[in-house]
């Protein structure tokens, strides 16, 4: 039999013909073929004599395809509907949608921001990494995660800084944070990565050293022993004497009973910081930050911890005394003992603290999240989509569907056109055709789509492909955007299998987009008319504070 395309057949049996003349087509390009063992057996009989509408089993006997069941008059053959009859094998939380010769498994509930629907009906983690949506800076590394993603700064901090929320390097102030870092009578003095410990310089008084730990200051061993009396010799005088004899007598004894100043006499002996003179004696004093010892003599460090100086911490050193504050507070520059909170929502970095709005309280802070659509995430910084379908929480009505967006969601619902009849949630198919000149010209299927993602996603991005669901040697296919796309935003490309729609223009806000992307397939000189409809969704990429440009 010759392999004549232009024969008058019908459809099913074209196919065949054709199959069975061209070479290298493998049995499996087709769902007919893969449906039918009779098929090359009998073609024959079949293509030609066009008894039956799909397969011919013997000369008095039509068969149909899977999916499709005979018709009372034997020859032609009528869709099966298997989800009337609950032979589909749909799983839970899947609806099933009758088509042509099968039949398709959705989702009833959508999969969320950060996932997106396989092939398998499954949802599937969208690697925002590997595509290049996230919003990692230069100096952030990004690391994918279930339905999410998390930047980490490319550069670790030495020993000795701390990482701020921009990824910079911050000294640690380890004389403040830390309890203690040098020895009992060193000075704890910080430097950029580390410290240092200085000794204590005291000055002891002479004839005194401090002692091997810096604590106090001790004296010589030797006992110093004061001479405080006075040789005299007297002669015996007459009682006679001269009147100038016992003035000068009077005299030296008035000399003799003069107060001694012991401090300038045995200086640096007699006391450890300070000797005072007193009438007849003396007495030792310590300097500030000392008191006197038992004995009198000695000087011990005073504890002015003891006495609450510090408005939060106090670390009692030799001869003084420090203050420090909490995490959260800083040393007031004006008396060096006040706490001062720190409005870390202030500081540069304040800004990326929190993901949307920063919230001073004393000694911390804490983030918010707008009033809908979102919630706080478990680091406290972060604001994470409420899937408002899932929880619930929305108000579509019976008759529309939910769709969840990033902080909102959308309420859907569709009309099928004249001469069309719903099939599913998102599906028009058209009518059989009478006599319409308009009829044969509209698409075949109109099918809805919806899409979300965020603003500033890269240009060049493809966010929808659309193809038949087989390819034949000698398709004609061409795709192209209709409506929709007045900005420009959009673009659509032919592909190998099909076409696929990108983004043209970066979109730097959010806004909904209905487009309307036409797919036009001329297979063996019959055109076929595809509409999808898809409905684009695009959300501000993480929450921000609206600008005010009356606040400072």
């Amino acid at each position: 039999i010759p392999c004549d395309h232009n024969l008058f057949i019908g459809y099913q049996c074209s196919l065949v013909s054709r199959a069975c003349c061209m070479d290298g087509v493998p049995d499996n390009q087709t769902a007919e073929l893969e449906q039918s063992k009779y098929v090359k057996t009998l073609i024959n009989f079949c293509c030609f004599s066009e008894k039956c509408a799909h397969v011919c089993v013997g000369n008095d006997t039509c068969a149909c395809l899977k999916g499709y069941k005979l018709k009372p008059d034997g020859r032609r053959c009528e869709d099966i509907n298997e989800c009337l009859l609950g032979s589909s094998n749909c799983r839970g939380g899947e609806r099933c949608i009758n088509t042509e010769g099968s039949f398709r498994c959705i989702r009833e509930v959508s999969c969320g921001t950060g996932y997106e629907l396989t092939e398998n009906n499954d949802c599937k983690d969208i690697d925002e990494c590997e595509n290049g949506i996230h919003n990692c800076g230069e100096q952030f590394v990004c690391q994918n995660s279930q339905g999410s993603f998390r930047c980490i700064p490319k550069n670790t901090c030495s020993e000795g800084f701390i990482q701020d929320a921009l990824g910079n390097c911050i000294d640690i102030n380890e004389c403040v944070t830390e309890k203690s870092p040098c020895h009992r009578g060193q000075i704890c003095i910080n430097t950029v990565g580390s410290y240092s410990c200085q000794r204590n310089s005291v000055n002891c008084g002479r004839g005194y050293h401090l002692n091997d730990d810096g604590t106090r200051c001790i004296g010589r061993t030797e006992n110093v022993k004061l001479d405080t009396t006075l040789t005299a010799s007297l002669t015996c005088i007459d009682l006679q004497i001269r009147l100038g004899v016992i003035f000068t007598l009077t005299l030296f004894i008035i000399i003799f009973l003069l107060d001694i100043n012991e401090c300038r006499h045995y200086p640096g002996r007699l006391c450890a910081h300070k000797c005072d003179n007193t009438p007849g004696s003396y007495k030792c004093t310590c300097t500030t930050g000392f008191k006197l010892a038992a004995d009198g003599r000695n000087c011990d460090d005073l504890n002015e911890c003891e006495s609450n100086p510090c408005s939060q911490e106090c670390a009692n050193v030799y001869g003084s005394y420090q203050c420090y504050c909490r995490r959260g507070y800083q040393l007031s520059d004006i008396d060096a003992v006040t706490c001062e909170d720190i409005d870390e929502c202030a500081l540069p970095t304040g800004g990326h603290i929190c993901s949307y709005r920063c919230h001073n309280t004393p000694g911390s802070f804490h983030c918010s999240c707008p009033a809908s659509g979102y919630t706080l995430a478990v680091n406290g910084r972060g604001c994470q989509d409420i899937d408002e379908c899932v929880a619930g929480t929305h108000t579509c009505t019976e008759n529309e569907s939910c769709f969840n967006i990033q902080g909102s969601f959308r309420c859907l619902s569709f009309d099928c056109p004249k001469n069309y009849r719903r099939v599913g949630q998102t599906r028009c198919e058209r009518l059989l055709c009478n006599d319409s000149v308009e009829c044969p010209i509209l698409p075949l299927r109109i099918t809805y789509y919806y899409l979300t993602f965020p603003t500033n996603i890269p240009v060049f991005t493809n966010i929808f492909r659309m193809g038949p669901s087989h390819t034949m040697p000698g398709d004609d296919i061409q795709v192209a955007l209709t409506d929709g796309n007045e900005g420009g935003f959009f673009k659509a490309e032919r592909t190998p299998t099909g076409g696929v729609m990108s983004v043209a223009k970066l979109i730097n806000k959010p806004q909904d987009f209905q487009l309307d992307l036409e797919l036009r397939l001329r297979r063996y000189g019959t055109l076929s008319i595809y509409l999808a409809k898809v409905l684009v969704f695009v959300t501000q990429e993480e929450p921000r504070v609206p600008y005010n440009p009356y606040q400072e």
